[in-house]
């Protein structure tokens, strides 16, 4: 299964922010069969490296998450979760915001037409810059710069285990 780098889909809840001057990325994950949205969110945040994090945002940020917590979210049954809130929501999307207000995470599931059967799982971020130079330009900051290769890597390799998740379980 291959991740790929796109654009972000004119419907998409995190556009706001590629529109606004901030940092926006997007991955895509084809599979042959359909993919609700819950299913998608589930298989997502239980995956081991995110289980990871939430397990070090549970210990620095205390602000622990379950199971229990990651399937009622993606049921639409908590808008929060970890170090998230829900910002937006629809059939296809969610939106989540950082405690800091700074960063976005968004999943989305497309149908595939041309597989009359499959889905297209999208998994994108945005972070809000923190700061404006003279001209009014957004300033990312040093530490954006550092980190953007390993989210870069990160984020794909999310989307992936996702993915494989799904195909395991039969989504």
């Amino acid at each position: 299964m291959q991740v790929a780098s796109c654009q972000l889909p004119a419907d998409a809840l995190l556009g706001r922010y590629a529109d606004d001057g901030g940092f926006t990325d997007c991955y895509h994950a084809d599979l042959d069969q359909p993919v609700t949205l819950d299913r998608y969110v589930e298989a997502f945040y239980c995956g081991g490296l995110i289980r990871i994090e939430r397990l070090l945002i549970g210990m620095f940020l205390s602000r622990p998450s379950s199971r229990l917590q990651v399937r009622q979210l993606a049921r639409g049954q908590i808008d929060g979760f970890a170090a998230w809130r829900v910002e937006a929501r629809n059939e296809t999307q969610l939106l989540l915001c950082d405690v800091s207000g700074r960063t976005r995470s968004w999943l989305m599931v497309q149908s595939r037409p041309e597989t009359h059967a499959g889905s297209r799982l999208y998994f994108g971020s945005a972070v809000v810059p923190s700061r404006r130079d003279a001209s009014g330009q957004p300033r990312m900051g040093w530490l954006f710069g550092a980190l953007l290769g390993f989210h870069r890597l990160y984020s794909r390799l999310l989307l992936k285990a996702a993915s494989r998740r799904l195909l395991r379980r039969g989504a």
